[in-house]
């Protein structure tokens, strides 16, 4: 690709617009001490259907380097923020999981994590977005490529299923109840 046409890519409106949520959405999740629970519930449940709908909007790109871009989130990086989201939400972080593959053969209940899946897409936004505020273009465009391929194969499903979860949890009756105790008494179908 000419750089000219790599420059109206990595710097089109849908492509700053998609980074810009991305950034809210690693900046919230770095920085949300002091918020309570619900709180928290509140901003996920508003940032992560604009997430998706900014990065649905990004057109697509080819990568135009031999190397995959460098992650930028160590593992250590990733346990912190797996760490935090898991104090905050408690007894609430496990949610039944039904998209699965593997639900249609297995007997028991699948489970999930809503902080796993949110660190999950945390890692993918983080390594997108650090190499994309370097400025290198060729770097940017194979980052975004990266990042949208990651969406479409990993992190874009958990981000509908733990949509799923939060909402659950934002609008069910306040009776203690945990994540997986009122899934277990709501009909899904």
């Amino acid at each position: 690709m000419k750089e000219n046409t790599l420059k109206n890519t990595v710097f089109s409106k849908n492509v700053i617009e998609f980074t810009t949520v991305a950034l809210q959405y690693c900046n919230f999740i770095e920085n949300f001490e002091g918020e309570d629970s619900d709180q928290f519930i509140d901003k996920m449940t508003k940032i992560l259907p604009l997430l998706y709908l900014k990065v649905v909007l990004v057109e697509e790109t080819e990568p135009v380097n031999d190397e995959e871009p460098e992650t930028t989130v160590t593992e250590s990086d990733y346990n912190y923020v797996l760490s935090k989201l898991y104090h905050i939400l408690g007894k609430n972080d496990t949610y039944l999981e039904v998209f699965l593959q593997d639900m249609k053969y297995s007997e028991t209940p699948i489970a999930a994590s809503v902080s796993e899946d949110l660190s999950d897409i945390y890692q993918d936004l983080k390594n997108f977005i650090t190499i994309y505020e370097r400025g290198i273009i060729e770097n940017m465009n194979d980052a975004l490529f990266v990042c949208i391929e990651n969406f479409k194969a990993y992190w874009g499903q958990k981000l509908v299923n733990v949509m799923r979860a939060l909402h659950i949890l934002k609008y069910a009756e306040p009776d203690g109840d945990s994540l997986e105790e009122i899934e277990d008494n709501t009909d899904i179908w």
